[in-house]
């Protein structure tokens, strides 16, 4: 299949394109369209990966369905059978790729919730032994696992990094309840996920949740659990004390970081070497969690 870096539908209205997905306004309901660009320290890069934007989709779609006990989500369907018949001409751009889901007013925060210390948790630590203001343990190594799941969550940014402040902040900006419920919610979403990860042999160290309003009551909107918004690790070559082996772009991060670049636009293009192993992470996830094989994609 055909690298896809951005789909234009002529005769619909354009909502959103963001680094990844192209989003357009269907009235009362969202296309969400994954295509197969990659961003790095909020900066798009000029590679697309093959696969990237199906396998985002397919991964949001399990999730959404194994987790709706614990909160409703905005998707209604990833099936493009049972799409709006203003898409049946774009049916071959779209299948595998696009979510059609409702239309929420987005709570404008991250939520984040960290099983272990990675990323920007663990510079984070590294400097003062905490995150967010939650103080941890003293002699910490780099991917160590909490003694519990963190709620850690970040100012939503239109430019720029987004911003980890701490739970009275969000509190401040939203509300307390909503933020108590926020907090709630990601974290029993994050065990769940989490539990059913390690069956497969996978840890989730880290990932992030986006929640909106639909008729007052709050639901789980955007992507979810994919390897653009959480780290997976395997689990059989954990090892605390270094950056793990994984399953996410990070791999690419990694990489980026090993250039002289200054991580503002433009970025560099990636070699076809690590475009084809990062392409290689994303479906081996999906096989794994899914208990699926890659075939329907790849062909």
């Amino acid at each position: 299949m055909p690298l896809v870096e951005s789909i234009d539908l002529t005769e619909l209205n354009l909502f959103k394109r963001g680094k990844v997905r192209d989003i357009y306004d269907l009235g009362t309901q969202l296309l969400i369209i994954s295509t197969d660009r990659i961003s790095c320290f909020d900066v798009v890069l000029p590679t697309n990966i093959p696969h990237k934007g199906e396998v985002l989709t397919k991964l949001s779609t399990f999730w959404f369905h194994l987790t709706k006990d614990i909160i409703p989500n905005h998707l209604l369907s990833a099936d493009i059978r049972e799409f709006p018949p203003i898409l049946s001409n774009y049916k071959g751009i779209l299948s595998g790729r696009a979510m059609l889901v409702q239309k929420a007013e987005p709570i404008p925060v991250e939520c984040v919730v960290r099983g272990y210390l990675a990323g920007s948790g663990w510079k984070e630590y590294e400097k003062s032994q905490s995150i967010c203001g939650i103080k941890l343990p003293e002699g910490l190594k780099q991917a160590d696992k909490l003694p519990k799941p963190i709620f850690t969550p970040a100012t939503k940014e239109e430019r720029g990094h987004d911003i980890n402040v701490r739970q009275e902040d969000i509190e401040k900006e939203i509300g307390k309840n909503t933020a108590g419920k926020l907090k709630e919610i990601s974290i029993a979403l994050y065990k769940k996920a989490s539990e059913y990860a390690k069956t497969k042999g996978i840890i989730i160290a880290d990932t992030k949740f986006e929640f909106g309003f639909y008729k007052g009551e709050i639901i789980l909107i955007d992507e979810l659990l994919t390897p653009d918004s959480s780290r997976f690790w395997p689990k059989d070559k954990y090892f605390a004390g270094k950056s793990q082996a994984s399953f996410d772009k990070q791999f690419v991060r990694d990489y980026l970081e090993g250039l002289n670049w200054d991580k503002t636009p433009p970025a560099p293009e990636l070699p076809a070497e690590i475009v084809k192993k990062t392409s290689e992470k994303y479906l081996s996830l999906m096989t794994l969690i899914m208990n699926t094989d890659d075939t329907d994609i790849k062909h």
